[in-house]
């Protein structure tokens, strides 16, 4: 018997791929058919023009503003509300269905647990990828035909960055997920995080500066390990925005990093897309599915 035929079939290439988005679909299905999603699509929109309107008239002019005004305005808007929604969604997937006691409906079927988990991820990333595509490319698409802009490098660069923190803080919030019995707790543990993230590590950081007087190079790699800062970094670097508005870290890393900055904060952003997903696998496939 050859080593293919003594491999179950549902650990097969093609069969583990076909399980993988037979759960996607489902995913991506109920995510599309649910409120947040078309909420969020719709306020990706809105705040983008109104950031470009009031950026618009900060410059004092009237009208819609171009596509790098408009992006450099809609980081702090995309902090708060990307990170917020992909661990929501994150978190409440696996949890709710333990909590309803599907998931040992789904573990009966012919898909292992880390089929069930990518396909998970697969599906809810889909859906958030599609949200803030589609949010963003009508706001490009509006800025580009009322104000004439041209060149939305900058608008596609934050999209790119945007979805990537987005599966960044998905896969925090699947691990939260598999660790939780309950949506509810799962749900209040990923809100809880966010605040974390938003605003407690900023004030950390600054306390620890002081505190500990760390050296600049020091700050620098803390920073790294917040993906909000990582975002916020690489969107103003990328869309040609000096990090000197990030104080001394921001100056450090333009002067003495230079061209590698985009590597480095490429391998940060990763690193939480990855690390957290492979930590969810290793708990779900040692939790009991009720």
């Amino acid at each position: 018997m050859t080593a293919l035929a003594a491999t179950p079939l549902s650990l097969r290439p093609p069969a583990c791929i076909a399980n993988v988005f037979t759960i996607a679909r489902r995913e991506l299905r109920e995510a599309v058919r649910s409120r947040w999603f078309i909420l969020y699509t719709i306020a990706f929109v809105a705040l983008g023009l109104g950031v470009s309107y009031i950026s618009s008239a900060a410059a004092g002019s009237s009208g819609l503003a171009g596509y790098g005004r408009t992006t450099a305005g809609l980081i702090n808007i995309i902090l708060l509300v990307v990170p917020l929604m992909a661990l929501t969604a994150g978190a409440g997937t696996i949890a709710s269905d333990r909590e309803r006691g599907t998931l040992s409906y789904l573990l009966a079927q012919p898909v292992s647990r880390i089929e069930l988990l990518l396909g998970k991820y697969v599906g809810l990333a889909g859906a958030l990828i599609s949200s803030i595509g589609l949010g963003l490319g009508v706001c490009a698409g509006i800025l580009a035909w009322k104000s004439g802009a041209a060149g939305p490098a900058a608008m596609i660069w934050f999209a790119a960055l945007s979805i990537g923190l987005a599966l960044a803080m998905l896969s925090v919030g699947l691990l939260i997920s598999a660790l939780a019995r309950k949506a509810s707790v799962a749900v209040g543990a990923a809100v809880f995080l966010w605040l974390v993230l938003v605003f407690v590590s900023d004030l950390g950081l600054m306390a620890g500066t002081l505190a500990l007087k760390l050296r600049i190079e020091n700050l620098f790699a803390l920073s790294l390990i917040n993906p909000l800062q990582v975002f916020k970094m690489w969107s103003l670097h990328a869309i040609d925005s000096s990090l000197d508005v990030l104080g001394p870290a921001g100056l450090y890393a333009s002067e003495e990093l230079g061209s590698r900055l985009h590597l480095i904060f490429g391998a940060a952003l990763a690193a939480w897309v990855i690390l957290p997903l492979a930590a969810a696998g290793i708990v779900f496939s040692r939790r009991s599915p009720i």
